[in-house]
C-alpha cells in the first residue's frame, strides 16, 4: 500500500466511514507520519492543519476511532478508512460530521452485538439464552416470528406490522450466527442473483 503524498504538499485527504454501517462520519487529512501511526497503533490520527501537528481523534473527548480497514483510491491519493467510533465522532456532538446516526447499515452492528453476545456468553442476555437452548429453538422462533409478521401484514396496523418485522430480522441474525453464516454472506447470494 502506496499513498503518494507528494501530489498534495505532503497531505492526502481520508474520509472515515463506519465500518458496520457503512455510514460516512468524517473527513480529514492525514501527512505520512499520521499514516503509519495510524497504521501501527490501529487508531485513527490526522494530521491537523489548524493545530499544525499530529492530532489522534479522540486524544480529548475519548471517543477514539479504531481501524479495521484502511483502503487507497486508484490514484493513490486518497485513503478510505473503514473504523468503529468509540462515541460520536463531530466536535459539535452529532454522531457523524454528515449528520445523526442512520439506520441505514443498522443491520450489521446489531449482527456484531449479537455475535459479542454469545461469543462472550453474556449472562443475563435473551441473545445468549436463546443461542443456549439450540439450533431448534432458534429455528422455531424464527418460524414464529415469520408467521406474526405474516399476520399483521393482513391487518392495518402498521406500528405492529413494523415490530413483528424487526423480530424476524432480530431473530434470523440470532440463527445466521448459529450456523456460522453472516449477513454479507446472504448478501452475496442475492447480488449473484442480479442478473
Amino acid at each position: 500500500m502506496k499513498i503518494d503524498f507528494e501530489k498534495s504538499n505532503g497531505l492526502v485527504p481520508v474520509i472515515i466511514q463506519d465500518s458496520r454501517t457503512q455510514q460516512v462520519l468524517m473527513l480529514g487529512y492525514m501527512n505520512e507520519e499520521a499514516f503509519e501511526k495510524t497504521e501501527k497503533e490501529g487508531i485513527v490520527t490526522f494530521f491537523s492543519r489548524s493545530k499544525n501537528r499530529l492530532w489522534t481523534k479522540g486524544e480529548e473527548s475519548g471517543n477514539f476511532l479504531t481501524v479495521k480497514s484502511i483502503s487507497i483510491d486508484c490514484d493513490q491519493d486518497t485513503v478510505l478508512i473503514q473504523a468503529i467510533p468509540e462515541n460520536i465522532v463531530c466536535h459539535t456532538g452529532s454522531f457523524s460530521c454528515f449528520g445523526e446516526k442512520e439506520a441505514k447499515g443498522f443491520l450489521y452492528e446489531l449482527e456484531a452485538k449479537i455475535a459479542d453476545r454469545i461469543d462472550s456468553k453474556t449472562d443475563g442476555s435473551y441473545t445468549y439464552s436463546l443461542y443456549q437452548r439450540g439450533i431448534n429453538k432458534m429455528a422455531q422462533k424464527v418460524g414464529e416470528e415469520a408467521v406474526e409478521l405474516v399476520i399483521e401484514a393482513k391487518d392495518s396496523n402498521d406500528d405492529l406490522f413494523k415490530n413483528e418485522a424487526a423480530d424476524l430480522l432480530y431473530h434470523f441474525l440470532i440463527l445466521l450466527k448459529a450456523k456460522d453464516f453472516s449477513l454479507a454472506d446472504i448478501e452475496r447470494v442475492l447480488l449473484s442473483r442480479d442478473q
